[in-house]
């Protein structure tokens, strides 16, 4: 995402870091450059202005000219100012009644149901909530089927009634089902159209002033840029929602819809759909947003989709048999399995600094694991727990049957073993401290 802006971006400080003698002349070049970037990626043009004026003022402010790093500190100016610019802070949504009413508004085609899915799956896995999907989309051929088959993947039922084209009944009727069966957050799917109507926005509005929701979620598709800045802002002027979520951020090389609505709306960002995947859906961190578009990597939300998957007691366990040389095949497997739930490994390395540009261009398929999967999966169960048995004829019989060549089964072997090898030196604090201290460079 926002690949574009980054390089630009990237190119127009370039001037300030080292490269040239720090001028008030090249200062205002460098903001110029700045400003095409954001009109470029679809920025608002007086948000574009304003952020180049702001960054510009207070950058003579801090005598950016005599600091010792002036390109750096007009980076972070920059920076500040992006996080300013899409909010500064991350802004819960309100979760905290019971039932929780949230309505979702949107045009067609931008997401709004798959995501109310997302948003139930991501409440109930991570926040411990019991949400009911209501579906009030009476119009849209198969809305209602679709918005059931989300529920069922996971495990989320779904109020509809059938035969009733009353939106606003429908609403009413599935809070009242949520409050029957103890259902403590109520999302409910509302109807789309291809362009704003009047129609439309009349019937958004008596659905909210039906059942009075906690919070109102408008859905927009992050690859329309300023028509979604647009449309954000007719919706706002009717219903006054509390937060925008973006879908297919990660489609989106340009980021003129995130960096222009909190400015022109004023109202957050409070999540993100970054894939096809159910899980695919982030909270909102201005912060971490700004780091990612300035080419800073967001090494905090790598940790987070980690720890997400980390469990203690596996992982003591695990820690005891790489002290006793007993770590296995099947152990490796289990952590590819958990590497994997962390979602698109090329959106994983992107999180961390300085890689994401330099895998831009290279194609990472989540694919990648699928050969070294197929050959511990030819494995025997005693080959996978004692891979030092494994001879010449069992390395050809296990590429036979991963459909892989002989020399893909030794070079994972001797990948396994080197990687063990260190796995257990880096088990022992002592003899860790040794060998870093005997590394080049490292030597007192």
């Amino acid at each position: 995402m926002f690949e574009n802006l980054s390089d630009k971006l990237e190119r127009a400080f370039k001037v300030l870091k080292g490269e040239g003698k720090i001028t008030e002349i090249n200062v205002a070049e460098t903001l110029k450059e700045v400003r095409k970037a954001l009109l470029d990626a679809d920025v608002n043009f007086k948000v574009a202005k304003q952020f180049t004026d702001t960054v510009k003022e207070k950058a003579f402010g801090q005598n950016v000219m005599t600091s010792v790093s002036p390109g750096q500190l007009m980076v972070k100016i920059a920076h500040d100012e992006l996080v300013q610019l899409m909010g500064g802070d991350k802004v819960d949504v309100n979760i905290n009644e019971n039932p929780s009413i949230i309505l979702m508004s949107g045009l067609q085609g931008s997401g709004k149901t798959t995501l109310s899915g997302k948003l139930a799956s991501f409440w109930k896995s991570k926040r411990q909530k019991l949400p009911l999907l209501v579906a009030c989309d009476v119009y849209r051929p198969a809305a209602i089927d679709q918005l059931k088959v989300l529920g069922e993947q996971i495990g989320v039922p779904v109020y509809s009634e059938e035969g009733n084209k009353n939106p606003v009944e429908i609403a009413k009727n599935g809070i009242a089902f949520a409050k029957q069966f103890h259902h403590n957050l109520v999302i409910i799917d509302t109807a789309g159209r291809l362009a704003i109507d009047e129609e439309m926005m009349n019937e958004i509005e008596a659905i909210k002033k039906a059942i009075n929701p906690h919070e109102i979620l408008f859905v927009v598709d992050a690859m329309t840029g300023q028509d979604a800045v647009n449309t954000a802002k007719a919706f706002n002027d009717r219903l006054n929602f509390d937060g925008v979520v973006l879908t297919k951020l990660d489609g989106d090389t340009r980021g003129g819809a995130a960096l222009s609505i909190k400015s022109v709306v004023n109202k957050p960002i409070k999540f993100v759909g970054t894939g096809e995947k159910l899980d695919a859906l982030d909270i909102f961190y201005p912060s971490r947003m700004a780091d990612r578009i300035l080419g800073m990597g967001d090494i905090v939300s790598l940790v987070e989709k980690a720890q997400e998957q980390f469990d203690e007691v596996e992982a003591a366990k695990l820690q005891k048999k790489i002290a006793k040389n007993q770590f296995g095949f099947d152990d490796f497997l289990s952590q590819i399995q958990q590497i994997k739930k962390m979602g698109n490994m090329k959106d994983l390395l992107g999180m961390i600094p300085g890689v994401g540009k330099a895998v831009r261009d290279i194609d990472i398929s989540n694919d990648s694991f699928k050969h070294i999967e197929a050959i511990i999966h030819s494995m025997t169960k005693e080959e996978r727990s004692n891979p030092a048995i494994i001879n010449g004829s069992r390395r050809q019989r296990i590429a036979n049957g991963s459909g892989t060549s002989i020399q893909d089964v030794n070079k994972l072997i001797k990948q396994f073993d080197e990687m063990r090898k260190m796995m257990k030196i880096f088990s022992n604090k002592d003899q860790a401290a040794k060998m870093m201290r005997n590394m080049p460079g490292m030597r007192r």
